[in-house]
């Protein structure tokens, strides 16, 4: 069975550090075509810009053919197709698997009826490893360590895949927390659990202004309307939080804003101009970190 990307658990914290090193030498040269003759699909069962088209990018950068889909109305799951037929149908002409799902645990079930990688694209609010990674990049990018990082996210803590997949990957490197979130969409009581018996120090409030100055990386989420099944517990919570340039007076030298996008209403667009912004470069970092995540998985880094 060959090696695949569901869960950032599934990588060791020598392979995660293994995959930054190869982002950054993708970053020095973006070009490399060592993936010829490959064919990548891209199976997006729910919408995406930067994530399809980053994966997109970093394949076609590494001279593999992409296939796939971006719509699911156009595909013969509207006909009633099974994931499982779906997924070893398309296995049977592609070298490695990227899946987005809104059910969680739809790529780990997809890993496990295919021979091939597969590479979890987001699976519902359960994780977002490439996601992770590109993370754990732009922090190494941005502070010149890993270790010792005091991380301040904001939001949607509750049904935020890109943070619960962060604070588990971050467990290997000594980080501080402070969990920004209203009552109803605080950090679930299992990761707090994780933190706890790994030691982990944080800290938990309602108020973004309370901690904005004690943190290396100001993690911005968007409360995400597709998560919620109640409307009204949705309209509820959506514009709890708002960073603006204004706020940013007291904050650490050092300290940058990211995003795993796309933004709404909680970062200001006066924020883009401070020299705290940080989520486009970021962003763009995602193409080298997932050009190393196929390599490895095919592996050829």
């Amino acid at each position: 069975m060959s090696k695949s990307l569901i869960s950032i658990h599934d990588f060791s914290k020598e392979e995660i550090l293994h995959i930054l090193s190869v982002a950054a030498g993708m970053e020095k040269n973006k070009s490399q075509k060592i993936l010829e003759g490959k064919v990548v699909a891209c199976l997006f069962f729910e919408p995406s810009t930067r994530t399809r088209l980053s994966f997109e990018t970093a394949a076609n950068r590494l001279g593999a053919r992409v296939i796939g889909f971006s719509d699911i109305k156009n595909t013969s799951i509207t006909k009633g197709e099974t994931l499982k037929d779906t997924i070893k149908m398309v296995s049977n002409y592609v070298d490695l698997i990227v899946m987005r799902h809104p059910l969680e645990g739809a790529a780990r079930y997809a890993s496990e009826v295919c021979d091939i990688p597969v590479v979890n694209a987001g699976d519902g609010a359960n994780q977002h490893p490439s996601q992770t990674l590109l993370d754990l990049y732009t922090i190494l990018e941005t502070q010149g360590r890993l270790d010792n990082v005091t991380i301040n996210m904001v939001g949607d803590l509750k049904y935020g895949r890109t943070v619960h997949s962060l604070l588990q990957a971050m467990s290997h490197f000594d980080p501080k927390f402070i969990f920004t979130a209203p009552q109803e969409l605080r950090m679930p009581e299992e990761y707090r659990t994780f933190l706890s018996e790994m030691n982990i120090p944080f800290t938990e409030t309602a108020s973004l202004q309370e901690h904005l100055d004690d943190c290396d990386i100001l993690y911005m989420t968007r409360v995400q309307q597709e998560r919620f099944s109640d409307p009204m517990e949705y309209e509820k919570v959506k514009n709890v939080y708002r960073l603006e340039a204004s706020m940013l007076s007291g904050v650490r030298d050092n300290m940058k804003i990211l995003h795993p996008l796309p933004r709404v209403d909680e970062i200001a667009a006066d924020v883009d101009d401070t020299k705290y912004a940080y989520f486009y470069k970021q962003a763009e970092n995602g193409m080298y970190v997932r050009m190393a995540i196929i390599s490895y998985l095919l592996g050829l880094k």
